[in-house]
């Protein structure tokens, strides 16, 4: 059951999956926090319901795109005027198209993207970065004075540069990951240092969810034409060796 709170915390994270959680976990020494996600029982955090993390003064958004409109349009009519709205998804074109749809004009928005996960920060945020594109108001000024001052390191974009960067970024490394986790083991023993890396890579991204591999390839409007031009590359190298 949620919380009774006493004053409205500072920021809500809705969504507390794997990332939602290393947010919390990061964040609350610094502010207070509530967090909504049906799917939670046991917390020590305090948690409640949409309307209710609607109307704190920073809503951080820890959801999967797919989910992502019908939360919008859940927590549109409760937000408060100067409320900042962040999104966290791994692709940027779309969710600022979603949040300057539907969110009120009252409100601060603010699409990012932080360049880590749960494995990559494990035993830290200090020195990580997170692509900081700022959509609408200067709500987003406060947050990245925060951010900083955990040793985040934010990186100006838009929506569109991030997508486009994040097509190979993301795109190609999660296609040669994916593809070389599916010749089974990989061999170690005789393993150059550039297999190795490789070998990281593909470690890195086994653990994520079928929903993220489906947002960095399917809904990055750019990845599609990067694909394609990478793998006639390969096939042509291919045909280049004989």
């Amino acid at each position: 059951m949620p919380r009774h709170l006493a004053s409205p915390p500072r920021i809500a994270i809705i969504g507390f999956g794997a990332f939602g959680q290393l947010i919390a976990r990061h964040l609350r020494d610094h502010v207070p926090l509530c967090i909504c996600d049906p799917q939670v029982r046991a917390n020590d955090l305090p948690q409640v319901p949409l309307a209710a993390a609607a109307r704190c003064q920073v809503v951080v958004l820890a959801v999967p795109l797919s989910q992502l409109e019908g939360v919008l349009r859940g927590i549109a009519p409760h937000l408060r005027p100067g409320a900042l709205v962040a999104d966290t998804c791994s692709v940027k074109v779309r969710p600022a198209e979603l949040m300057r749809q539907i969110l009120p004009a009252h409100c601060d928005l603010l699409a990012c993207h932080p360049l880590f996960g749960p494995q990559s920060a494990a035993t830290g945020l200090a020195g990580h970065r997170v692509a900081w594109c700022p959509l609408r108001g200067r709500g987003h000024l406060r947050a990245a004075a925060l951010l900083r001052r955990m040793g985040l390191r934010l990186l100006p974009t838009t929506p569109e540069h991030h997508d486009r960067e994040m097509a190979v970024v993301q795109g190609l490394t999660h296609l040669i990951a994916r593809g070389l986790a599916g010749l089974g083991p990989l061999p170690d023993r005789l393993a150059t240092a550039s297999f190795r890396h490789l070998a990281r890579a593909v470690g890195m991204v086994q653990a994520d969810s079928p929903e993220l591999l489906r947002t960095i390839l399917a809904e990055n409007p750019y990845a599609e034409p990067v694909r394609k031009q990478f793998l006639a590359a390969a096939d042509l190298a291919a045909r280049q060796a004989g």
